[in-house]
Parts: C-alpha cells; sequence; structure tokens
C-alpha cells in the first residue's frame, strides 16, 4: 500500500533522492519488498520541496518509472527538506492527480500510506471532525487519505505540533475504524512519521535524516521503527521515537 519519504539535509538533488539507491523510490514502484499485498504502486506518485520558504510540489497520475521528463527535471532541481510517495491506489478510489500525494496547505507536506477501513461508512464522520476545509483543496480529493490530511491540517491550525498533530489523527481515524495510518509531514524544517500497521525505517547521518518505507539500500544504518510508534525529527533535535 503505497510507500513514501521523507528528507532533511544539506540540498540535494531531486533525482537523488528519488532515483538513488538499489531500492530506490523508483525500484519500489515496480518492485516493492515490504508490501502490503499489493505488487506495484504504480499509480501517481508526486515530491514536494521547499523553494524561497514555500511548499511546492509535482505530482503525475502515471507510474513513476515510465516518467523521463520528471527525472530530467529532477536532476535540475535541489532541496534541503522533501516529501515524495508512489501510489498503490485501493480498490474503489479513482487513479488520477488529485489522489498523489504528498497533500499540501501552506508550508505543510502530508503522505498517507496506508488504508481506512470502511471508508463509505465513516467517511461524513472524519469530514465532520475535520471541519472547515476552505482553502485546502488537497482535503476534498476522492480518496480516503483526504480527510485525514483535513484533520491534520485542522489540529495544526488549531497550534499543534507536527507529531502531535499525527497522533491526534492516528487517535480520531481508529476510535471510528480499523486500517492501517503510517503517515508522513513535513513543515520545511521538521519532519513526522506515525507507523500503524506497515514499515518504516529511519537513517540518520551526520548532516542529514531520512524517513522511509523501506531502506532505499542494504546499508546496515537503516534503523526499523517499531509499529505504533511516532517519529519526530529535526538537524538541531535529531531523531525520537515515542510510542503510540
Amino acid at each position: 500500500m503505497c510507500r513514501h519519504l521523507g528528507y532533511l539535509g544539506p540540498e540535494r538533488t531531486l533525482h537523488s533522492l528519488v532515483f538513488d539507491g538499489e531500492h530506490s523510490l523508483e525500484t519500489q514502484a515496480y518492485a516493492p519488498r515490504m508490501t502490503q499485498g499489493n505488487l506495484l504502486n504504480a499509480d501517481g506518485y508526486g515530491v514536494g520541496w521547499y523553494q524561497d520558504h514555500a511548499a511546492v510540489r509535482f505530482r503525475r497520475a502515471q507510474p513513476l518509472w515510465t516518467d523521463q521528463s520528471f527525472r530530467e527535471i529532477a536532476g535540475a532541481v535541489r532541496a534541503s527538506c522533501a516529501v515524495a510517495a508512489i501510489r498503490s491506489a485501493t480498490v474503489g478510489f479513482p487513479v488520477d492527480e488529485s489522489s498523489a500525494q504528498p497533500f499540501r496547505a501552506g508550508t505543510w507536506l502530508f503522505s498517507h500510506n496506508g488504508k481506512v477501513e470502511d471508508y463509505d461508512g465513516v467517511e461524513s464522520k472524519l469530514r465532520d471532525l475535520a471541519g472547515d476545509v476552505s482553502g485546502v483543496p488537497d482535503a476534498r480529493a476522492p480518496v480516503d487519505s483526504a480527510p485525514l490530511f483535513a484533520l491534520a491540517v485542522r489540529y495544526w491550525r488549531e497550534g499543534l505540533p507536527l507529531g502531535d498533530g499525527l497522533v491526534a489523527v492516528v487517535a480520531a481515524v481508529t476510535a471510528l475504524t480499523s486500517g492501517r495510518y503510517n503517515l508522513l509531514a513535513s513543515d520545511g524544517t521538521t519532519l513526522a512519521a506515525t507507523t500503524w500497521g506497515d514499515s518504516l525505517f529511519v537513517r540518520e547521518g551526520v548532516d542529514e535524516i531520512r524517513i522511509v518505507s523501506e531502506p532505499l539500500d542494504d546499508d546496515p544504518g537503516w534503523t526499523r521503527v517499531p509499529d505504533r510508534s511516532l517519529v519526530t525529527a529535526g538537524l538541531a533535535s535529531g531523531v525520537r521515537v515515542d510510542p503510540l
């Protein structure tokens, strides 16, 4: 069910973040190693990064490995903070660009790797909890991740820190239904992620941090995050893992 990646560190090309490594995000689009019932993540992709303190995105509905134009563009764009995602669409949801992640609101970028069970039965409750989503077009996307994003934006707007907002989303949705809720978010200077039903790994270097659904290579520096955990990361504060 989808794969995602978060990066903080010195400026790197998007190409290096998405395409480098024996098990790169591109490779995970057609050959994921830690899958939850799907063989491909071919239903779209997206990359979000920051330029002049603003969140910028590039999204498509096609498989990542088929987009030669993005491969060329990615080599010319550099970022010190980025979120990228590849999608395996749940049956019943459209394969279109509006459903590709990361979603964006202001400087927040958000990705959901997972599935809301019994979505038809809880969608209206989730959207009621999220409240006013004016000014957040991605919150209305025709996919189960959208109301989770809307909820996150509500909590962030109310003043919750990045990671606490994700924890509040997981608490709200799991009170209504089961599912898999690996969430990843950035505000341009920090990353936060939850594990709830799917894999997540962290690698912390001297001056960079990566959070990924699957290791991008066989480097022993990757650390698996326990299920039902919150990861918060900043270059000054380092990586912290707390149980949910």
